[in-house]
C-alpha cells in the first residue's frame, strides 16, 4: 500500500468517526395575552386619554405597534372569550352573552383552544384572572390546555353584593387554583387584591419558565364593575376611581414587561394588550369610554367591538408603528399556530393568518371576505368589509343612553332600546363615529354586504331571521345530575 493510500485511508477513517454537531434550534418565541375586561377605545394614553397617566403602556405603543382597528367578535364577556381563545366565532362553538354561575354549559372538551396550540411544541402554559367559559370543573383552563390557572371563574359582579341583584341571585364569589376551589368567598375587602394578584402570577410564571417557551394569558377582571383597587394606587390617578384602576392595570402591564427585561426575554417575546369590548357605559363615573366612537359595550357598533390594541416584540414588530388595517381576535390564535409551526384542528375556525399585518410586511391585505358581529341569542347585527372600511348595519334593536348621562358610584342609568329598521351602511374611513347612514348613495356596496350575510346565515344562523346555521357546534354541557 503506497503512502498516498494508506494517507486517504486514514482520513476517511477520522471522518467517519468525527461526531456532527448540528447548530441548535432557534428559540421558539413566548407569547402573553393581556386581556381586559370592560377597557374602552378611548381609556389609554396610547389612544387618546388625557385624564390620568398610563406610562407602561405608552412604552408599550413607542417599543411596540398600535392596532387602531382592532375588534372583539362580539362585545359581551364569554362570547369575546370565546372567540379570542378559539379561533372561532363564539356562536360557532355554541356559546353566547355571559355565562353565569347557574350556568351548566362551557367550552367543549373537542375545541382547541389558544393554549393547546401551545402546548402541541412544548410550551408552559398559564393563566392567571377571569376566565369565563365555564365555572364547573370539567370546562376550567387546567382542562383545556393550561398547566396552571389562578383567578375567578366569571365576572367579579357575579356575587351577593351586587346592588341591582335580588337576594339570593348569586352565590359567594369562588377564588381558583387549577381546578379547586381556595377560597369560597371573595368579599368586598379582598377584591382589592385582583389585579396585584394577577400580576405577581404573571412574573412568577415568567420566572419559572424563563428557560423554556411559555405562553401566559394575564386576564384581568378590572376595570368591570364593581371598581377595586389597591392601597398603592387608591386616588392617585386624581381622575377618580375609575382612572386609579386603569393605572393599576398599567402598572400590571410594567411588571410583565419588568420580568421579561430581568430575564433577558425582551427580544424573545410577543406581548399583546387589548380588552374583551368596549366600555360598560350605563355606569357612567365608573365606566370607561369609547373616546370618538358610538355606543359601547352591548351593541355591535363600534364603540362595543373596537378596542385598544397594542403588540410588542423588539426586532420583530416595528417599534413606533400604528396599523389601521382591520383586525379581530379571531385571528390571534391561527397567527400564533404558523408563528411557531403548531397544527390547526381539523373542525373549522373563523380566524385567519395575519402576521404580515401585524409586521407590516409590503403589500400585506386582511385575508378574510369580510367579518361579521353577532350579538345576543345569535342575532347578525352588524358586517364588516376585510378593509375595515365599510360597515352594514342590519335591522336589529340595541341598547343605548340615547344621550342621558350614565350612573354614578356603581350604580348605572338604565339604557332605553333603539330600533334600526332598515340596513345602514357607515364610511368608517370617514365616519369613525358613525354618525351619516349613506346606504343609499352607495346601493352596490350595501347588496355585496347583504350576500354575505347570507353566507353567514347559512354557516352560523341567525335568529332575527330565523335561520339555523349548518356550521354551528354544540357547547360542552355539564352532565345530569352533576
Amino acid at each position: 500500500m503506497n503512502a498516498l493510500l494508506r494517507l486517504a485511508l486514514v482520513a476517511l477513517h477520522c471522518a467517519a468517526s468525527l461526531t456532527i454537531i448540528a447548530a441548535p434550534a432557534p428559540r421558539l418565541p413566548n407569547v402573553i395575552v393581556i386581556f381586559c375586561d370592560d377597557m374602552g377605545y378611548g381609556d389609554i394614553g396610547p389612544f387618546g386619554c388625557k385624564a390620568y397617566t398610563t406610562p407602561h403602556l405608552d412604552r408599550m405603543a413607542k417599543e411596540g405597534r398600535k392596532f387602531t382597528n382592532f375588534h372583539v367578535s362580539q362585545a359581551v364577556c364569554s362570547a369575546s372569550r370565546t372567540a379570542l381563545l378559539t379561533g372561532c366565532y363564539n356562536n360557532r362553538v355554541g356559546i353566547h352573552g355571559a355565562l353565569g354561575p347557574g350556568s351548566r354549559i362551557g367550552i367543549h372538551a373537542n375545541e382547541m383552544t389558544m393554549a393547546e396550540v401551545f402546548k402541541q411544541k412544548g410550551y408552559a402554559t398559564g393563566m392567571a384572572g377571569k376566565w369565563h367559559l365555564g365555572h364547573h370543573p370539567q370546562f376550567l383552563p387546567v382542562r383545556h390546555g393550561f398547566d396552571e390557572y389562578f383567578g375567578l371563574p366569571y365576572s367579579n359582579d357575579m356575587w351577593p353584593h351586587h346592588p341591582e341583584a335580588k337576594k339570593g341571585t348569586y352565590p359567594n364569589l369562588p377564588l381558583i387554583e387549577g381546578d379547586k376551589v381556595i377560597d369560597p368567598d371573595i368579599t368586598p375587602e379582598k377584591q382589592p387584591n385582583l389585579t396585584t394578584w394577577y400580576a405577581e402570577r404573571a412574573v412568577k410564571f415568567i420566572a419559572q419558565n424563563k428557560d423554556r417557551p411559555f405562553f401566559f394569558y394575564l386576564a384581568h377582571s378590572m376595570p368591570h364593575v364593581p371598581l377595586f383597587v389597591s392601597d398603592k394606587f387608591k386616588g392617585k390617578s386624581g381622575a377618580g376611581l375609575f382612572g386609579d384602576v386603569i393605572q393599576e392595570i398599567d402598572w400590571s402591564v410594567g411588571e410583565v414587561l419588568g420580568a421579561l427585561k430581568k430575564h433577558g426575554l425582551d427580544d424573545h417575546t410577543l406581548v399583546v394588550f387589548t380588552s374583551d369590548n368596549g366600555p360598560w357605559l350605563s355606569y357612567g363615573t365608573h365606566a370607561g369610554s369609547s373616546g370618538p366612537l358610538r355606543e359601547g359595550k352591548g351593541t355591535a357598533w363600534e364603540g362595543g367591538t373596537r378596542v385598544p390594541c397594542l403588540m410588542r416584540w423588539p426586532g420583530k414588530l416595528p417599534a413606533g408603528t400604528s396599523s389601521a388595517e382591520m383586525l379581530m381576535t379571531i385571528d390571534l390564535l391561527p397567527t400564533f399556530a404558523k408563528l411557531i409551526g403548531a397544527k390547526l384542528p381539523e373542525h373549522k375556525l373563523d380566524g385567519l393568518d395575519v402576521w404580515p399585518l401585524l409586521t407590516a410586511a409590503s403589500g400585506a391585505k386582511n385575508p378574510h371576505e369580510a367579518y361579521w358581529s353577532y350579538y345576543a341569542q345569535n342575532e347578525l347585527q352588524a358586517m364588516f368589509s376585510p378593509d375595515g372600511r365599510w360597515k352594514l348595519q342590519l335591522p336589529h334593536t340595541f341598547r343605548s343612553l340615547a344621550g342621558q348621562p350614565g350612573g354614578k358610584d356603581g350604580i348605572p342609568t338604565k339604557y332605553a332600546p333603539v330600533k334600526i329598521t332598515e340596513p345602514q351602511l357607515y364610511d368608517l374611513h370617514n365616519d369613525l363615529g358613525e354618525k351619516t347612514d349613506v346606504a343609499s348613495s352607495n346601493p352596490a356596496v350595501v347588496q355585496r354586504l347583504l350576500a354575505l350575510a347570507e353566507k353567514a346565515r347559512e354557516d352560523l344562523g341567525d335568529s332575527l331571521t330565523q335561520r339555523k346555521g349548518s356550521g354551528v357546534r354544540e357547547p360542552g354541557r355539564l352532565a345530569e345530575g352533576k
